[in-house]
């Protein structure tokens, strides 16, 4: 093996890579591809969805919203892949955050339409599902949605706000809840009994 085999690829290289890859339009097919590991490489996507190299923000959007249509989560760690080359990355939280949302229609009939900080737009539905997680020891929601093949969405503080206001409480399990309905799905958020009193 040569040492050019163990040469970890720089940013530039995997952007060029990736600029290849994308040139049909669309998202490229990471689903499909399976690289060589070549080693981690020094970014950093934080939980605010900023993106960092060597501890340097990444101020260039183009280049961000690039390694995000190339980012693939495989055995809860994250990678960015080109055909040819898969490196390992940080993700503190989710690696996108959901910055915006649009509901359209009422009650079950809502649809939410949420867009990323990369330009993402996925509505939430079965196959986009809403979860909420709860910090132990707080109890502060983390809400998130799934945007592609496992990367989810962190739903940012304002906007889930506004989605507490359309929340309605509906029956699950027995039990009520208060949640968000979407594309015909209801997505529990917190215990009814939780928001009493």
């Amino acid at each position: 093996m040569s040492t050019q085999d163990n040469v970890t690829p720089d940013a530039e290289s995997l952007a060029e890579a990736a600029k290849a890859a994308t040139k049909k339009g669309g998202l490229p097919p990471v689903h499909l591809w399976d690289p060589p590991y070549c080693g981690d490489l020094d970014i950093r996507i934080a939980r605010d969805g900023t993106w960092f190299y060597l501890g340097t923000p990444i101020g260039r959007q183009p280049l961000v919203k690039l390694f995000s249509t190339i980012l693939k989560l495989e055995d809860g760690k994250y990678y960015l892949v080109t055909p040819v080359e898969k490196v390992g990355i940080q993700v503190e939280d989710a690696p996108f955050v959901a910055v915006d949302f649009v509901a359209e229609g009422e009650g079950s009939q809502r649809i939410l339409t949420f867009e990323t900080n990369v330009g993402d737009h996925v509505t939430a539905g079965a196959a986009h599902p809403i979860r909420v997680v709860r910090d132990p020891t707080t109890g502060e929601p983390a809400p998130y949605v799934m945007v592609r093949a496992g990367l989810e969405a962190l739903i940012d503080r304002k906007s889930f706000y506004r989605l507490v206001e359309i929340g309605a409480h509906e029956e699950k399990a027995g039990e009520s809840w208060f949640g968000l309905w979407s594309d015909g799905v209801f997505f529990p958020v917190i215990p009814s009994r939780e928001l009493e009193g």
